[in-house]
């Protein structure tokens, strides 16, 4: 799941994929308190006590027999019994210790600011999970990751994300932007930004390192295949203003073929993609090449909206933590159903891009050519919390819809044709000479 944004949003349904990158949306709701000023710092152990306590509620909601609370002056000691689990003794004494200690202890008192504290301390609870795709954003990083889903930001024009070691890696550069005209590839590692390492790097802190406004400038440190020597990449900003959906025409023997690229599943997608279809159907083409290249994903629901064009019945199958599977169907518009059909992937189509490509490829409805995808399996989902922040959470794998998962495999196509650098060098595309070739 971004573009800098990886795949947070890059799995929400109408929920709202984040990674990214999608599901209902929780309508828990949580109590917001005005955060004291800095000298009440009984105020302040007050306010952090209501917001762990209320996420520490949520996290045992389900299954939940017995809450009982007990509260000794300022340091409470919570006694959790879930059916689901073993009984657990949580003694927040050492939390509470360390918030009044460090006021008190730290040199510069001017740096000790309350919110983003408790920032902190929410961040850190959620990253103990150990799942790069479930984070906690701040206001900013919230607003950064919407607003490279509605299409438009400041930034260089690639979408990250982790790789299997759970290192932060390019997922693609969108195309005609800076990070593809200065040669970014899919999967090359990030190592800094600037002069930070990323080494355990947390995907909302990274985004906001590397969007900018339109003009300066940011240095990346790269890393390209096994073994390979660190190079840098500096890489100007720019006003990032994505058409998600384009149409062209080939017309090699006679045969009209359209080709239409999607460069990411947003918000404006599914309007895009219909006026483009619309005038396919009305121009009564010999066949459709749909080329998913470089497609990071989004919203999940767009990709299911695209897939009905093209095949009826399930899209995806979605496995949740119990083990229950729930299929996805299409939405029935089935406007191309019988017109030779062509995928391009490659390395850098992920998340809901590989959920079109399975959908086709499991209903044998049309051919995937290029190369292995990218291999994002994961449904995030995505809660708008009290004041502008947001929680992305890992709540499902997906499934091709014969029950196939593709989570750090990827698919693999059809027809595998590589695109070398030297057939971009050479401004040439093998992947979709074999394409027509394939209507």
């Amino acid at each position: 799941m971004p573009a800098e944004k990886l795949t947070l949003a890059q799995n929400r349904y109408t929920k709202k994929e984040t990674l990214q990158d999608t599901p209902i949306p929780d309508n828990s709701q949580i109590i917001k308190k005005d955060i004291p000023n800095k000298g009440s710092l009984i105020g302040f152990f007050i306010q952090v006590l209501i917001v762990a306590v209320v996420f520490f509620a949520i996290g045992f909601t389900l299954g939940q027999k017995k809450l009982e609370i007990t509260k000794r002056g300022l340091i409470p000691t919570i006694t959790v019994s879930n059916q689901f689990a073993q009984a657990q003794n949580i003694d927040f004494s050492l939390f509470w210790k360390v918030l009044e200690v460090l006021p008190e202890k730290y040199l510069d008192k001017s740096a000790i600011d309350s919110q983003k504290i408790l920032y902190g301390a929410i961040s850190g609870m959620v990253r103990s999970l150990d799942d790069p795709y479930t984070a906690f954003l701040d206001p900013k990083q919230n607003e950064l990751i919407n607003s490279d889903i509605a299409g438009s930001y400041e930034g260089v024009g690639i979408q990250i994300g982790f790789d299997n070691d759970k290192r932060l890696v390019v997922i693609t550069p969108l195309r005609n932007t800076p990070a593809e005209r200065e040669g970014v590839l899919a999967r090359d590692l990030i190592l800094k930004i600037d002069d930070k390492d990323t080494f355990d790097m947390a995907l909302p802190e990274a985004v906001e390192l590397i969007r900018g406004p339109a003009g300066t400038k940011v240095k990346l440190q790269l890393s390209r295949g096994q073994d390979s020597e660190a190079f840098e990449k500096e890489i100007e900003r720019s006003k990032i203003d994505v058409k998600t959906v384009n149409l062209e025409y080939k017309n090699i023997g006679g045969k009209d073929i359209a080709v239409i690229s999607v460069s990411r599943f947003g918000e404006k997608t599914d309007s895009e993609w219909d006026v483009a279809i619309d005038e396919v159907v009305n121009r009564n083409v010999d066949g459709v090449i749909v080329d998913m290249r470089n497609n990071p994903g989004g919203l999940l629901s767009s990709a299911i909206h695209l897939a009905g064009d093209f095949i009826r019945g399930t899209v995806v199958k979605q496995e949740s933590a119990n083990g229950s599977v729930s299929s996805l169907p299409t939405d029935g518009k089935g406007r191309l159903l019988k017109v030779p059909l062509v995928v391009l992937v490659n390395e850098g189509s992920a998340s809901a891009a590989e959920i079109f490509a399975g959908a086709i490829q499991d209903e044998r409805r049309g051919k995937i050519v290029g190369e292995q995808t990218f291999g994002k399996g994961s449904v995030q989902d995505v809660v708008e919390l009290p004041g502008g922040s947001g929680l992305h959470i890992t709540v499902a794998k997906w499934l091709t819809p014969k029950g196939n998962s593709i989570h750090g495999v990827g698919i693999k196509p059809d027809i595998v044709i590589v695109l070398t650098s030297g057939d971009r060098e050479e401004n040439k595309d093998p992947q979709l000479e074999k394409a027509i070739d394939a209507i």
